[in-house]
Order: structure tokens, then sequence, then C-alpha cells
């Protein structure tokens, strides 16, 4: 089996505009609603320390009380997803409801 080596596009050279920062912050709430209900419907439970035996994490909480270390890994997810769709050469526009 070959080594795996991670090769993501590179999107460092695309700057989003600022109207898309609310939406970004959604995003990341959304990423992190995302994987909170997937460990839970694995058996995880909040708890004050992470552990993968007893399938407990710190992290089981809503988005608005998560350190902020914690919404920045969320936080790039949502910007690296909006940079690829522009990267490729789409755009978002809001449907003006």
């Amino acid at each position: 089996m070959r080594e795996y080596i991670p090769a993501p596009m590179d999107v460092s050279d695309i700057e989003l505009p600022k109207e898309l920062d609310e939406l970004a912050e959604k995003m990341a709430e959304n990423v992190h609603e995302v994987w909170a209900k997937a460990r839970i419907d694995e058996g995880w439970v909040y708890g004050k320390e992470r552990n993968d035996e007893l399938k407990t994490t710190p992290c089981l909480v809503p988005y608005d009380m998560l350190p902020e270390v914690e919404k920045d890994y969320d936080r790039n997810t949502a910007v690296g997803t909006l940079k690829l769709i522009a990267k490729m050469g789409y755009s978002i526009v809001p449907s003006g409801d």
C-alpha cells in the first residue's frame, strides 16, 4: 500500500469578500452541529475530558459555548470550503429573500 499524501487544492490566492463572513460563521456552526450529531449517534456523551474508550468529549456543547480554538477549527473548514467553491469558478449570491 502506498503512503497517502494529502494534496488539498491550493486556495491561498482566494480572498473572500466580507459579505461572506456571516455565511462562513453559520457554516462553521453547522459543521459543529453535524459533527456533534454524528458523535451522539455513535454513543458519545459530554465529559470534562476527551476519553475515546468512554466516548466522552468536552466539545458536545452548543457552538456558542465552544472554546475559540474549537470554533476556529470549524471556521477553517467553512472558509476553506467557500474558497474552494470560488476557486472552482462558482459564486455565492444571496437569494434576496
